[in-house]
């Protein structure tokens, strides 16, 4: 039996075939040594400092000197868990991230179902940039063309309410009206950007297939049902589970400028929380620590997303 020395063993995956694949193809891996390293050095390495949740942090001490914290490290955890704020903060992200989940999901697969059946292709255009616009406003803008619609006595949609004789509506005032103000202002927001996807899936779908339904009587809703939605399943399961990945997380700028003293219950979201605590309250290793727990349970039900999705028989994610 033949023996292998070591340089042989490192010199096999450079075979002939491989170094004639690698002089043709050179050109490829050498555009993505820029995004790999951009992934290392501002993602990868960056994950070091991690161990701030676990540990006593101190400013003037490397990250690796630093102390363990209480409780074999997990002491930041349990305060975090003991503390009222965040426990009030993690609920109205769940809520608020479910009401975008189950308004603003299916928003966007009905707007492309809408686009998709006009017949003028001018007004199609025409619709289709006026709805992704907002995408590109930041939501300090939004929130100041929020506050001169929705304020309770100078927003012009109660000063038209109230020469209707109907009484002003406090939408930015109380807790429960600020909740679908929110959620709705998202979707007026993202509703037309991410419709664009839904809409570029839509061209892959034969034309031929509607043709052989109309051919067989069936009417345009039996269409949209038996050709359009099969045709997008594997476009919105997708983003789908894209969608349960970020269920925990939490915008900052979305809640913190929608949101005042008056609504602050339901305002409050993780993000805020850091902000609060981190930022201003400069308790890093607590504000790690949620931030830790915010990303293993978005991985957790990103996992979970995509092993049900390949067990209904769609493709997932990996």
């Amino acid at each position: 039996m033949k023996t292998m020395t070591v340089k042989t063993i490192l010199l096999k995956p450079f075979s002939e075939g491989n170094r004639k694949y690698f002089k043709e193809y050179w050109t490829l891996y050498l555009m993505l040594a820029l995004p790999i390293a951009f992934f290392v050095i501002f993602r990868y390495i960056p994950m070091t400092y991690i161990q701030i949740a676990f540990k006593k942090y101190r400013i003037v001490q490397n990250v690796w000197q630093m102390p363990w914290a209480d409780h074999h490290g997990f002491e930041y955890f349990i305060k975090a868990f003991s503390n009222r704020d965040f426990l009030h903060a993690l609920r109205n992200t769940v809520m608020l991230n479910l009401l975008d989940l189950v308004v603003g999901f299916p928003a966007p697969i009905i707007l492309a179902l809408l686009l998709n059946e006009l017949p003028f292709k001018r007004f199609k255009r025409f619709t289709q940039t006026v709805v992704y616009l907002p995408h590109f406003l930041s939501w300090i803008i939004i929130s100041g063309l929020a506050l001169q619609l929705f304020a309770p006595t100078t927003g012009l949609v109660n000063i038209v309410l109230n020469r209707m004789g109907v009484a002003s509506v406090p939408f930015l005032n109380d807790p429960k009206h600020w909740v679908w103000t929110y959620v709705l202002l998202g979707v007026w927001q993202s509703v037309g950007w991410n419709t664009i996807i839904y809409l570029a899936a839509l061209t892959n779908i034969n034309p031929e297939l509607y043709e052989a339904a109309a051919i067989d009587g069936a009417g345009r809703f039996r269409s949209i049902w038996h050709i359009t939605l099969p045709g997008l399943r594997p476009t919105i399961v997708v983003l789908l589970i894209l969608s349960l990945g970020r269920f925990l997380s939490s915008e900052f700028d979305r809640p913190y400028a929608l949101g005042n003293a008056l609504v602050s219950s339901v305002s409050n979201v993780i993000a805020t929380f850091v902000y609060t605590y981190g930022i201003r309250g400069l308790q890093f290793s607590l504000t790690t620590a949620v931030g830790l727990f915010q990303s293993v349970v978005c991985v957790i039900f990103l996992v979970i997303a995509n092993a049900l999705a390949k067990k209904f028989g769609e493709r997932g994610l990996w």
